[in-house]
């Protein structure tokens, strides 16, 4: 039985929920008021802006969600992993020379942390970022050695008078991934030297999925369109990702589907939906999700050098039992476009195997791309 404030939706961030209490039973008995040790990464937070705190996220191991599924680690392996790590918190403009070695890194470098007091467990979940299971107060830091820096993370990070939007797409078309630049972001690297300030990491994950995919689609305006329209799919953590590319000029909808007793879902089924042109002024209702899948679209899209329309649908199962972060729909989006393909023959021979691999048909009439395309010709149709 959960406890009431799970109302069903398997988690809470209270030690005598039946769920969480395996997390905290994992935990040492007495926390520490000092870390030496591993910091894969750093962390920013947005309460308070712009007085906000940040420091290193300190753990044995690697804060890398690709590394995660790679390894085949479930959603409690994941969430186990979070609960042991230490979110460092100190004035971020105080400690930013420590946070910015520490994100120009291409390996993790070690610190020595002496908190306040001894650290506290307060897991928390959140659509956006990973959680993180323990937070201590800063009273002292030592980076102990120093930072590996990749030559592409050099030149963008010393070029002060490069713009963030540029720097993020000169770092991306270098093969440095989302992950480290959104690192370079959040510890104030990128801009130039009058802008540059720490961001809080919520922020910088959206940012960068939105500022790199835009990136990309500028480049995939001037490509020649699929021919043929393709159909992928994939499913992580609950996440069940259909994607329908059809030739013709950029376009990107994407549809949300929350099943009933889903985290957000709650006792309905929930389904939203945002789509966009060759540009995107307002922020989506999908929040991050939705930057997060067309990144992974537009990273396909370049990849094969064509253009086309993408409708992307993602179905929350009851199995997505605790938010692990928007890394989700952006690694299951990737899954999806690495697969295996199906070519169908029109557009209703695709959405009919869509609604096949996604498990129901009532998304259609929440589309707005679907009917644009049964009507609409271009000139790719000549």
């Amino acid at each position: 039985m959960q406890c009431a404030e799970c109302k069903g939706r398997g988690f809470c961030g209270l030690e005598r929920c039946p769920i969480m209490s395996r997390f905290y039973a994992r935990l040492p008995v007495r926390q520490s008021d000092h870390y030496e040790g591993s910091a894969p990464s750093v962390f920013v937070g947005s309460y308070g802006y712009p007085k906000v705190a940040g420091g290193p996220l300190m753990i044995d191991d690697a804060d890398h969600p690709p590394d995660w599924v790679a390894q085949g680690l479930g959603i409690e392996d994941i969430v186990g992993l979070r609960a042991r790590t230490i979110r460092g918190a100190g004035e971020a403009k105080g400690l930013s020379g420590d946070i910015q070695e520490i994100a120009l890194s291409s390996s993790p470098l070690d610190v020595e942390v002496r908190f306040v007091k001894p650290v506290s467990f307060d897991l928390r979940f959140d659509g956006t970022i990973a959680p993180v299971g323990l937070t201590g107060a800063i009273r002292d830091m030592d980076v102990l050695g120093n930072a590996r820096v990749d030559r592409a993370v050099d030149r963008a990070t010393s070029d002060t008078d490069l713009g963030a939007t540029d720097a993020c797409g000169i770092l991306s078309a270098s093969g440095i991934d989302v992950y480290r630049i959104t690192q370079l972001l959040t510890a104030g690297l990128l801009g130039s030297e009058k802008r540059r300030r720490v961001v809080p990491t919520r922020w910088a994950i959206t940012a960068v999925d939105d500022t790199v995919s835009k990136q990309l689609v500028k480049k995939i305006a001037r490509y020649p369109p699929l021919s043929e329209i393709e159909v992928y799919s994939a499913s992580l953590y609950g996440n069940h990702i259909v994607c329908i590319l059809i030739p013709g000029d950029w376009k990107f909808e994407m549809i949300e589907v929350w099943g009933k007793q889903s985290l957000w879902g709650g006792g309905s089924e929930t389904i939203a939906v945002d789509s966009e042109g060759l540009t995107k002024s307002n922020y989506s209702p999908l929040a991050g999700a939705y930057y997060s899948a067309r990144l992974a679209v537009a990273e396909h899209l370049e990849g094969v050098r064509r253009s086309a329309r993408a409708l992307i649908l993602r179905n929350v199962t009851g199995e997505y039992w605790a938010p692990l972060g928007t890394w989700v729909v952006r690694e299951a989006t990737r899954n999806a476009m690495r697969g295996e393909k199906t070519v169908c023959a029109d557009i209703g021979a695709a959405t009919d195997l869509a609604s096949r691999l996604i498990g129901f048909t009532h998304w259609q009439p929440h589309s707005r791309l679907i009917p644009e395309l049964a009507t609409q010709r271009t000139l790719f149709d000549f």
